[in-house]
């Protein structure tokens, strides 16, 4: 039987507010339940739902820890009951709740995911949230097919590197904003036919003049706001607008009239409230899907930097401030690398 340590660090918020509220403690470590498995953490994403809830934004869902983090990569320390297909040892990443600013994380089981082959453990770690979230936004709501357009807002953070990556490799063209020269050259360094600097090009004219007036099939906004209508203004006959964030607000003022005349669909999704089925399914879909793209380098996780767990207040700082290409990765201390 495995050995399980009593405690473990992990990282809590002590109360909402700035990065500082994050702080080191000792939290126990539960044994595997019935569909779980135990994950000794080597390495966990820093995304931005993990800063709404450290500003009492985005509270967990029922019963699940207080502990931020949705991404984690490691190894298995121990398999709960009922669980097949996993030994102790192996090496997995995972899409989890909650939990993950720990040395140790339960995980469902149908949302683990084995690493792959040639990734390290912080390259893992970067995978789950944005895969999850693009394949289900990206290729599953917006319906993108190849040989269409994409435009990625976002472009050089983590889940647009990985829009922009994985959308070229199933075959459709890419265009992308950011918000720096340097970010958008990253961005059509990793395939996107055009990165469009949104504080001196208006994106939608950019969009209609790279598609020879068409229009774009599908855009991931996680701006929401005042690129809404703008968004609208620039999808082709029969485009998707899907919303994944709402960082420049929840409200906007659209002409309704170009959904009627163009057969647009506008829809949007969130991922932490869905039910374990359903990321079990959205797994079964990337392992299938995706998992040979990584391994054959074809899709690559894109790491800005990493901080050691216990200062996952600077990777916070990090991530405010905006200048980071790719995913912010903490890295546990007995995993340091």
């Amino acid at each position: 039987m495995p050995v399980i340590p009593r405690d473990c660090l992990a990282i809590e918020i002590a109360r909402p507010g700035p990065p500082d509220v994050l702080r080191p403690a000792r939290r126990p470590v539960r044994p595997p339940g019935e569909g779980e498995l135990l994950l000794r953490v080597a390495a966990a994403g820093v995304n931005r739902p993990d800063l709404l809830q450290r500003e009492g934004k985005y509270p967990p869902p029922p019963g699940t820890t207080d502990v931020p983090g949705l991404e984690v990569a490691g190894t298995v320390a121990a398999v709960g009951p009922g669980v097949g297909g996993w030994s102790d040892g192996d090496a997995a990443c995972a899409l989890v709740a909650g939990g993950g600013y720990a040395e140790y994380c339960l995980a469902p089981a149908p949302q683990c995911l084995p690493v792959p082959r040639g990734l390290s453990p912080v390259e893992a770690a970067a995978l789950p949230e944005a895969l999850f979230t693009v394949w289900t936004n990206v290729f599953e709501r917006g319906r993108l097919a190849p040989g269409e357009t994409l435009l990625v807002h976002g472009g050089a953070s983590g889940i647009g590197t990985t829009a922009i990556q994985l959308a070229r490799a199933l075959g459709a063209t890419v265009l992308a904003t950011a918000g720096t020269a340097e970010k958008c050259a990253a961005c059509e360094r990793l395939g996107a036919l055009r990165a469009i600097h949104y504080r001196e090009e208006d994106f939608a004219a950019v969009a209609k003049e790279a598609t020879g007036g068409r229009g774009v099939d599908v855009i991931l906004d996680m701006v929401g706001g005042s690129y809404v209508p703008r968004d609208l203004d620039c999808l082709a006959p029969e485009g998707r607008l899907v919303l994944i964030a709402l960082l420049g607000g929840s409200r906007a003022e659209v002409d309704l009239r170009l959904v009627l005349q163009r057969w647009l669909t506008l829809t949007g999704s969130t991922l932490r409230s869905r039910s374990v089925e359903e990321k079990g399914r959205i797994a079964e879909k990337l392992r299938e899907r995706v998992w040979p793209l990584l391994e054959s380098g074809a899709v690559a996780p894109v790491i800005d930097s990493t901080f050691p767990l216990a200062e996952a207040k600077e990777a916070h700082r990090r991530l405010e401030a905006g200048g980071h290409v790719g995913k912010i990765v903490l890295v546990a201390r007995a995993f340091a690398v």
